[in-house]
């Protein structure tokens, strides 16, 4: 079984990005089990004196939680053409372990506008030595509702495209 965490990079509560990566969640196809980080609203910003024996536990958890995981999902926003500033904090927390290198990673859309977020996102990622997936997923769901985005999700086109997206993201995982 493939352990898969998704982190979404936003923080509110009818957030987009957030129901996409619920959805990954529920529509894993065997062998995977996909789970959503939410912690990301409780970490401390990243102050590299308290790393080692002074990191705080919510710092530390979501290093465990990479470190475990066999691949990594990160779902983002942009906001002023870049990362949001609890994803990129969350990934600082990371930067000076090992819980990144070489952890296959994928990238996860629910915006065809953020165009500068997933570059900047992708290039911070790479730096950080995850081994970044080519492939990816996109659904468009940029100002819909939540009952609307719901909706979106559970299209049996949107449902088949989760489902072969994490399908590849497995494989990817396997061969490396």
């Amino acid at each position: 079984m493939l352990n898969i965490l998704a982190i979404s990079g936003s923080l509110r509560a009818a957030s987009t990005n957030s129901a996409l990566v619920a959805a990954l969640a529920r529509n894993a196809p065997s062998g995977c089990r996909v789970t959503v980080y939410d912690g990301l609203g409780r970490l401390p910003i990243f102050n590299p004196d308290d790393e080692g024996e002074r990191t705080p536990s919510e710092a530390a958890d979501l290093i465990d939680a990479v470190t475990s995981a066999d691949g990594v999902i990160v779902s983002c926003p942009e906001y002023a053409h870049g990362v949001p500033g609890g994803l990129k904090n969350a990934l600082d927390w990371l930067v000076s372990r090992d819980a990144a290198v070489a952890k296959p990673a994928m990238l996860a859309h629910a915006s065809p506008r953020s165009l500068y977020a997933r570059a900047a996102l992708a290039e911070i990622m790479r730096t950080m030595s995850f081994a970044l997936y080519d492939g990816g997923l996109e659904i468009a769901l940029l100002g819909k509702k939540p009952p609307e985005v719901e909706s979106i999700l559970a299209e049996p086109a949107n449902v088949l495209a989760m489902h072969d997206a994490l399908k590849a993201f497995a494989d990817f995982i396997r061969t490396r």
